[in-house]
């Protein structure tokens, strides 16, 4: 279940953080690291902080987008700071883990997203993510380096799936689901589809968008739907776009 789980790293500019990430995914029984955009490379000091998880770091992925990164996850989890622009639901370490827990079994992969290490993540990136986590600290100093943020969030996961043995027929509604959680990607098409939808029917003004469009997203991530929901949601759009013309001889 630890391979379900994706540790993926935005813009990171110390090659040291990529080893010292490395190692602390490799204690916990992770092994895939997704690098988005890094400034950074993989170099003898990326190997050398690795102590010995130099395996991770030869098949790391390194994809130029964030999106690109997240496209085949059910669950998506932005690391924060602190709640910014319009609140999103707000995990600790544990409640994450739980989340990851329940997503897993069903066949989703879960993608734990960290940002830069001078400035995090931006708002739009943690927009793409169904929820954010914070992990609580001494608000008197209160940063962390990325790659120990990467090691608490590891062992969570761990101590909910190896350790805890958490039990697998129990989903998010008690009950076992009967189909996976919808992808990024696939989220992502439903968020452009209906975007398109409100404009065609008026609902939406492009030139004044507001904060529709993110509030709706925030919305559906939040009830985090499965492939079937979309595709009933995307049908709904669809006939709304294509209304039957009234008076039409049979």
């Amino acid at each position: 279940m630890l391979g379900q789980i994706h540790i993926v790293m935005v813009n990171t500019t110390h090659s040291g953080n990529i080893g010292a990430a490395a190692r602390a995914m490799k204690n916990m029984g992770l092994s895939r690291l997704t690098l988005v955009d890094p400034i950074a490379v993989v170099d003898e000091d990326a190997i050398q902080r690795s102590s010995g998880a130099a395996d991770i770091l030869q098949q790391v992925r390194i994809v130029p987008t964030l999106e690109e990164a997240i496209a085949g996850c059910g669950l998506v989890v932005g690391t924060s700071a602190r709640s910014r622009h319009i609140p999103w639901p707000l995990l600790t370490p544990r409640e994450c883990a739980a989340k990851a827990a329940q997503a897993i079994p069903a066949g989703n992969e879960v993608a734990l997203v960290f940002g830069r290490e001078s400035r995090g993540l931006t708002n739009e990136e943690l927009h793409l993510c169904n929820a954010h986590v914070h992990i609580p600290t001494n608000p008197d100093f209160s940063s962390l380096n990325v790659a120990q943020a990467i090691q608490v969030l590891s062992y969570e996961m761990r101590l909910a799936l190896v350790e805890d043995s958490v039990a697998a027929d129990a989903g998010q509604w008690g009950v076992e689901w009967d189909y996976p959680l919808a992808t990024h990607a696939e989220l992502d098409g439903l968020f452009t589809h209906m975007e398109q939808a409100l404009i065609d029917t008026g609902f939406l003004d492009p030139n004044t968008p507001k904060q529709l469009m993110s509030r709706l997203r925030r919305l559906y991530q939040r009830a985090a739907p499965d492939k079937i929901e979309v595709n009933i949601l995307r049908g709904m759009l669809a006939a709304m776009q294509n209304p039957r013309k009234q008076g039409e001889s049979s």
